[in-house]
């Protein structure tokens, strides 16, 4: 009888079957193994498992025999990734807002790949994308590719920057105003993944959500510009002093907070925070912030217990800020 196509492929279903459906709680005896090939029209023997496993084993591949005298059988064991591994990947991408839901159901199902489909069943039940909040441009896997190939490449890149109308529609800015800008690096903060570049236009360091570009292109052969401004650039600090990664006017401002705010400050603004203690009950920092709104609302929400000690002028902007607030509940609506 005349070998089927798939039988010179043996070796690698093989593979195939131990990487799919064996893990640690599921072994596969050489008969199931003998079944399993069969479903691929592939005819194999017990002597001709155990060669075809030893030179899996010869070539690299963790396979290891469980004895037993039931549930007994081979596994594939050493594999990329733990199953606690993929599941923090999982939950990585589920937690991304930059990413649509229908590229983080993709996502997640090649992850779900990684492991064995025993394991692979125990990813799917984690998995709550629909309900996340996610950007809607789909583009943005690739505006992110885009934007790494023109950063290894010491190219700048034009785009539209969007923002969303009554209508719920992403819409160009400014008249549809085409942004051409230095990349520089990529961050994520507050869920959301942010450009920071060098706009010449200003010849300062600008930063912009990912998901809000519009109209990507590289310049190819357009070198970067900037490159003093980044020698010493630091993304963390950056990204710390810039609350919601609004902009603001860049102060040194010093805040007083009761002690059990300490985990907040250190979540905010670093290990590396000079805490200076206020008697027994209080501490005090002096931070490099950008003032703005969201710098204000943060502090706001953390209520009494903490505020704005100096500069005066910050302090008088962070009352005007609260009073304005008040006013608006100052009177009953009619």
């Amino acid at each position: 009888m005349a070998k089927s196509a798939n039988q010179k492929l043996k070796l690698l279903y093989l593979l195939k079957i131990l990487t799919e459906q064996s893990d640690e709680e599921h072994c596969l005896s050489a008969q199931a193994l003998i079944e399993a090939l069969a479903a691929y029209d592939i005819k194999a023997e017990r002597k001709s498992i155990y060669d075809d496993i030893a030179q899996l084993t010869d070539f690299g591949y963790d396979i290891v025999l469980v004895k037993a005298k039931s549930g007994g059988g081979y596994y594939l064991a050493g594999r990329e990734f733990e199953l606690a591994e993929l599941k923090l990947l999982v939950e990585t991408v589920q937690a991304s807002r930059f990413l649509t839901v229908k590229k983080s159901r993709e996502l997640i199902a090649k992850i779900e790949k990684l492991a064995s489909r025993s394991e692979a069943g125990q990813l799917q039940r984690q998995v709550y994308v629909a309900n996340r909040i996610k950007t809607a441009n789909e583009s943005i896997y690739y505006i992110v590719d885009d934007i790494h190939r023109a950063i290894q490449n010491n190219e700048q890149i034009s785009f539209q920057y969007m923002e969303w109308n009554l209508d719920r529609e992403l819409v160009p800015r400014k008249d549809g105003k085409i942004y051409r800008i230095s990349p520089w690096a990529l961050t994520c903060k507050d869920e959301n993944y942010y450009l920071i570049a060098h706009e010449e236009e200003s010849d300062s360091i600008k930063h912009f959500r990912v998901d809000k570009m519009g109209h990507m292109q590289v310049l190819e052969g357009v070198a970067r510009k900037g490159a003093a401004l980044f020698e010493r650039f630091d993304i963390a600090a950056y990204a710390n002093k810039t609350f919601g990664m609004f902009g603001g006017r860049e102060e040194i401002v010093t805040l007083e907070f009761e002690n059990r705010f300490i985990g907040v400050v250190m979540d905010r603004f670093g290990r590396e925070v000079s805490v200076r203690r206020k008697g027994a009950d209080h501490f005090a920092v002096r931070v490099r912030v950008a003032v703005s709104g969201q710098f204000f609302g943060w502090l706001t929400g953390l209520g009494a217990g903490a505020r704005i000690t100096a500069p005066a002028g910050v302090v008088a902007e962070y009352r005007a800020y609260l009073n304005a607030v008040l006013e608006q509940y100052a009177q009953p609506d009619a």
